[in-house]
C-alpha cells in the first residue's frame, strides 16, 4: 500500500484472489451511499468508520470557498488544524484511474487507500496489510465523514474534528501469502474520538455459516459505502468467507452482524475487482453469482488479543 495512485491501480485491477485484495461483486450489487441507506442502523455504524488517507489529497477550504494548498508530501510534517477549519478530500476519478463511465459512482473521488473502524475512544481497527510499520502509521491519516452529502454533490467536505493520526500501532498480524490467516492492525490514534460512537464487536465465539451481514467502507478508494444482502458461507480458523461486494480500498472495513450490529470480522482480500472491456477499451466491474469461487474473507476479529 505505499503507493495507492500509481502501482497499486494495477494490481486492483489485474489480481485475483491475491494477498491484501477484497475484491468482486456477488450477485447483485448491493453498495449504497450513507445517506441512501433506509437502515438507520447501518447510517450509525457509517459514522464510526474511517478512510485511510494521505495527507496530500486532504486540501484546506480557503474564504472564497475553493481548495487550497493541503498538507503536501507524505513526508511533510502536518500542521495541527483548528477546529473550524473545512477540509476538501481530492483524489482521481474511477474513469481518470481507467474505469468505465458506466461504471457505477465513476465521477467520484477515489482518496483512500483503506478503511478502518473505532472500537475505543482512541482506537481503530484495520487490515495489517494496510499499517505495515511505524512509517505507514505516520504518513497517512484517518478520516472520518469521507462520505457523499447528498446526491449529485461529489465534493466531500470534512472538518478538524474529523482528521486523526495514527500515533502507534498496539497490535498488528499478517500471517502467510495469498490465504493469509490472520490480517489485522489495531492502532492508537493521536487524540480520543469525539462525537461517535464507540462500535461494539464480538468478544467471543464465532457467526454462524448463513448469518446475514453488511459491510461498511469505501470500495476502490471512494467515498463510505455500505453493502449489505451477503451472508457467510464457510468457517476457517482464523477467518470466514462471504458473499461480499468488497473491493480494493475495503480493506480493514468492519463486517457486522447485520441484524444486530456487532462487529464480526475484519475484511482483508478476495477475488478480482475489475476486468476489461474491450467494446469500451475501459475496465468494469468483476460481477459473479452469489456462490462464485470461495468467496471474500474476513478476518475474525476476537483474533485481536489486546481487544479480548
Amino acid at each position: 500500500m505505499k503507493n495507492f495512485f500509481t502501482t497499486q491501480i494495477l494490481l486492483l485491477i489485474f489480481s485475483q484472489t491475491v494477498y491484501a485484495k477484497p475484491t468482486v461483486i456477488y450477485g447483485d450489487d448491493n453498495r449504497v451511499e450513507v445517506v441512501n441507506s433506509d437502515n438507520a442502523m447501518f447510517r450509525e455504524l457509517a459514522a464510526s468508520t474511517a478512510a485511510m488517507i494521505p495527507p496530500s489529497a486532504i486540501k484546506k477550504m480557503n474564504s472564497s470557498s475553493s481548495s487550497s494548498g493541503g498538507w503536501g508530501g507524505r513526508r511533510q510534517p502536518a500542521p495541527t488544524p483548528t477546529p473550524t477549519e473545512t477540509f476538501v478530500i481530492t483524489g482521481p476519478s474511477m474513469i481518470e484511474r481507467g474505469m468505465c463511465s458506466s461504471e457505477r459512482f465513476a465521477e467520484q473521488t477515489t482518496a483512500a487507500n483503506c478503511s478502518g473502524f473505532l472500537v475505543g475512544e482512541d482506537l481503530l481497527v484495520t487490515a495489517g496489510h494496510c499499517i505495515e510499520s511505524a512509517e505507514d502509521c505516520a504518513n497517512y491519516k484517518w478520516v472520518f465523514d469521507y462520505k457523499i452529502a447528498s446526491d449529485g454533490d461529489n465534493m466531500i467536505k470534512v472538518g478538524a474534528d474529523d482528521i486523526y493520526s495514527c500515533a502507534s500501532i498496539v497490535e498488528r498480524k499478517l500471517e502467510g501469502y495469498g490465504s493469509a490467516q490472520n490480517d489485522f492492525a489495531l492502532i492508537k490514534l493521536d487524540r480520543k474520538v469525539t462525537g461517535r460512537r464507540t462500535l461494539e464487536y464480538r468478544r467471543s465465539g464465532a457467526p454462524e455459516v448463513n448469518d446475514e451481514i453488511v459491510v461498511i467502507g469505501h470500495p476502490t478508494g471512494l467515498p463510505t459505502k455500505i453493502a449489505d444482502g451477503a451472508w457467510i458461507r464457510s468457517l476457517s480458523e482464523m477467518y470466514f468467507s462471504a458473499n461480499l461486494d468488497t473491493y480494493g480500498g475495503n480493506s480493514g472495513s468492519a463486517v457486522f452482524n447485520a441484524s444486530t450490529g456487532i462487529i464480526e470480522g475484519i475484511l482483508v482480500r478476495g477475488a478480482r475487482d475489475y476486468i476489461h472491456d474491450q467494446s469500451q477499451n475501459c475496465y468494469v466491474s468483476n460481477q459473479v453469482g452469489d456462490d462464485y469461487g470461495t468467496g471474500e474473507d474476513v478476518t475474525f476479529i476476537t483474533n485481536i488479543e489486546a481487544l479480548k
